[in-house]
């Protein structure tokens, strides 16, 4: 029996030949193949040693002392529900944390209100994304050795360590920006 044209003993090695490239193309895109190692090929043992392999011998990835002894920054003990109520200027829900992000979100009965806070890489990434957009930004004097404000949202770097925190409300942002400048300030203290 023949398939398109083509003879059944044929179709074993090219079938074989696409399932080994789709193999290696998944086990690729996962991860499990071709990370670390070195550049000749080699089996080199990972930072850390004692690490495991992936099937192809490759080490698999594992911190390196550098990133480990990075201090993490929970985002909610840099500014408190207190905090958030105040410059939100309404009461709030239990803050929510997702890796180096908090959140304070107002009551589903209103107002709208939400606290964002961004500690890290995110942080800076999200000013750069601002200034790339042009927005205007402000300098927050006293706050860490930079920290730049727009509105709605204070961007504050000390030592290395950005935290952004951004306010969404529905009502004139000129309200709330000496609010935000002050918890700026107050964040910078806690770097």
């Amino acid at each position: 029996m023949t398939y398109l044209g083509i003879g059944r003993r044929r179709n074993g090695p090219v079938l074989a030949a696409v399932a080994a490239v789709l193999t290696v193309t998944a086990l690729g895109g996962c991860g499990l193949i071709g990370v670390g190692g070195t550049s000749d090929g080699g089996d080199a043992p990972a930072a850390g040693g004692g690490a495991t392999s992936t099937p192809g011998g490759d080490p698999l990835p594992t911190a390196t002392a550098e990133a480990s002894a990075a201090p993490t920054l929970d985002a909610c003990s840099l500014v408190s529900k207190q905090e958030a109520e105040k410059v939100a200027g309404t009461p709030l829900e239990d803050p929510v944390a997702v890796r180096e992000t908090c959140t304070y979100t107002g009551p589903v009965t209103g107002p709208t209100a939400q606290v964002e806070v961004f500690v890290g890489d995110g942080a800076k990434k999200f000013l750069d994304i601002e200034r790339e957009l042009g927005h205007e930004l402000s300098s927050i004097t006293g706050a860490g050795d930079e920290a730049y404000a727009e509105d709605g949202t204070v961007f504050v770097n000390k030592g290395g360590v950005w935290v952004s925190i951004r306010l969404v409300r529905t009502d004139d942002p000129a309200r709330y920006r000496k609010p935000l400048a002050d918890l700026a300030r107050t964040v910078a203290g806690r770097l």
